[in-house]
């Protein structure tokens, strides 16, 4: 099936045309039709799918139509809320480039940065809003926002705005939007709290998921390197050795462990800035502007960056520290081998890690291949003595989550095995697809 296949308007076609859109992603395919006969949906599906443009396209078509049948009126009639500001500050993006001949108004607003700029085109009028929660509650209570005459709704990363405290302030906004509304509702997991929350805010929807929940893109090749804590600093410079890593976005667990990374790679040569929310919104912007553009080779994030940034020809995530939510490393690893195109994803497990690695194995089905031939590797009684210790304590670690947070920081990626041989063939070929916004057949 092509987009031109799923009764698309002109407007919008050629803007996809332009784009370099062909072929729409699973999700696209099912969820446009759906949303084009006004019904409501609900979408689970994993990071890289490609659903932004999943709810941008029809959103855009369905204004555009009601437009030409009733005066222009200077209205918000479309709420996109998403958790992060990287990614609302995308899917405004992508609304950019998707309608850019519809003459649709679209704005993106979220905290960190002076809201004047953002009350001024408020004021002249926007069509489509996407908005973090706290700011539009802040300009809501402020009156610079109003929600009367919204037709369509869009929680998008709903499972990430639970985990990050914004479910009692989405509660507000959805009570000053009308009953009456067309309502789409995405998330790449459903706990059981979710899942409620969709049920009290959802007509009769629709359903589509292109996934299993929580699973692992089949593109991407995991690894892992079993490596003591201390050493993982030294594992992460002998990694970056490779030049075939053109970029590499890595994890740590903390804003301290992500600045400290960020001084140890900078001091044996490698260019590195780090992304968290200690960072004011410039110096974020700045610093993934700059790891787009290869002006920084490695770009060190805290879990605000798992979902939300899409970044072209991204060749390699390395966890240097595990999450402790195991959920987080499907979303951190889903940063690479998107919509298609292969990706390498490299893990540093450390022993008081293996209690998360457990989790994570869990998860996805399936375990991770081990990496070996590296200069720092754990001794194997370690490794043996840790998984002894779970054993005898029953039902694994229930209370993990908690326990190690900051840790020191290190590299991960490959020694010359088997991660060595990927370091340049399949981890970057197809990733060069990509603008910085979700594609037809790529991501979000």
């Amino acid at each position: 099936m092509l987009f031109q296949d799923l009764n698309l308007i002109e407007p919008i076609l050629r803007a996809l045309k332009t784009e370099g859109y062909t072929t729409p992603t699973p999700i696209q395919e099912q969820a446009i039709p759906i949303l084009l006969q006004h019904k409501d949906l609900l979408g689970c599906a994993q990071t890289g799918t490609g659903k932004t443009a999943a709810f941008a396209i029809p959103i855009l078509q369905l204004l555009y139509q009601d437009r030409l049948q009733h005066k222009e009126q200077k209205t918000i009639k479309a709420l996109i809320l998403t958790p992060t500001r990287e990614l609302a500050i995308q899917i405004d993006e992508s609304f950019a480039a998707y309608g850019k001949h519809t003459g649709l108004k679209h704005l993106v607003i979220f905290g960190g940065v002076n809201q004047n700029p953002q009350t001024d085109a408020l004021r002249r009028g926007v069509d489509i809003l996407v908005a973090t929660p706290g700011r539009l509650l802040d300009l809501m209570n402020q009156r610079y926002v109003n929600l009367e005459h919204i037709k369509m709704l869009v929680l998008d990363e709903a499972d990430r705005m639970l985990d990050m405290g914004f479910v009692h302030d989405v509660k507000k906004i959805i009570a000053k939007v009308p009953a009456k509304r067309q309502t789409l509702f995405f998330s790449a997991t459903m706990p059981k709290e979710i899942q409620q929350l969709a049920d009290t805010i959802l007509n009769k929807p629709e359903k589509v998921e292109v996934t299993p929940v929580s699973s692992t893109a089949d593109t991407i090749q995991q690894l892992l390197y079993y490596v003591e804590k201390n050493d993982k600093r030294s594992l992460l410079t002998y990694i970056l050795k490779d030049k075939e890593i053109k970029t590499a976005l890595v994890f740590t667990r903390t804003k301290h462990g992500a600045d400290k990374v960020v001084k140890d790679l900078i001091r044996v040569g490698i260019t590195a800035e780090a992304i968290h929310g200690n960072k004011s919104q410039n110096a974020r912007q700045r610093a993934l502007t700059n790891f787009k553009n290869r002006t920084t080779r490695v770009l060190i994030a805290t879990d605000i960056a798992a979902r939300g940034i899409d970044i072209d020809e991204l060749t390699h995530v390395i966890n240097y520290e595990l999450p402790n939510i195991p959920e987080t490393y499907v979303h951190r690893i889903g940063r690479t081998g998107r919509a298609g195109a292969s990706g390498i994803a490299l893990s540093f497990c450390d022993q008081e890690e293996i209690e998360f690695l457990k989790d994570i194995h869990k998860l996805i089905s399936k375990e991770i291949p081990i990496e070996e031939a590296h200069p720092y590797p754990m001794s194997p009684q370690s490794i043996v003595a840790k998984h002894a210790e779970g054993k005898k304590k029953g039902s694994g670690h229930g209370g993990g989550s908690g326990q190690n947070r900051g840790r020191s920081f290190g590299r991960a990626d490959r020694g010359r095995g088997a991660a060595g041989k990927t370091a340049g063939g399949s981890g970057m070929s197809g990733a060069s697809r990509g603008g910085n916004r979700d594609r037809g057949g790529r991501r979000d």
